[in-house]
């Protein structure tokens, strides 16, 4: 899953944290997305966590916007 290759590269996150991406992540993708579809929404949700969004349906929302939103 894209997510948590993603986090892994990004740093140590601790299991609450792969949880909280891993459920955002999920909510958002959906089956018929690229492989390359899935990698942006997985770089968009990593970004909008490390730039200090902890809260579940706040990160919800803000990774359905594009980055820089």
């Amino acid at each position: 899953m894209p997510i948590y290759k993603m986090a892994e590269d990004a740093g140590i996150f601790s299991s609450s944290d792969l949880a909280l991406l891993g459920r955002v992540f999920d909510k958002l993708k959906s089956e018929h997305q690229s492989v390359e579809r899935r990698e942006a929404l997985a770089s968009r949700v990593l970004a909008n966590y490390q730039a200090g969004i902890r809260d579940e349906d706040e990160l919800l929302l803000a990774s359905k916007l594009p980055l820089g939103r």
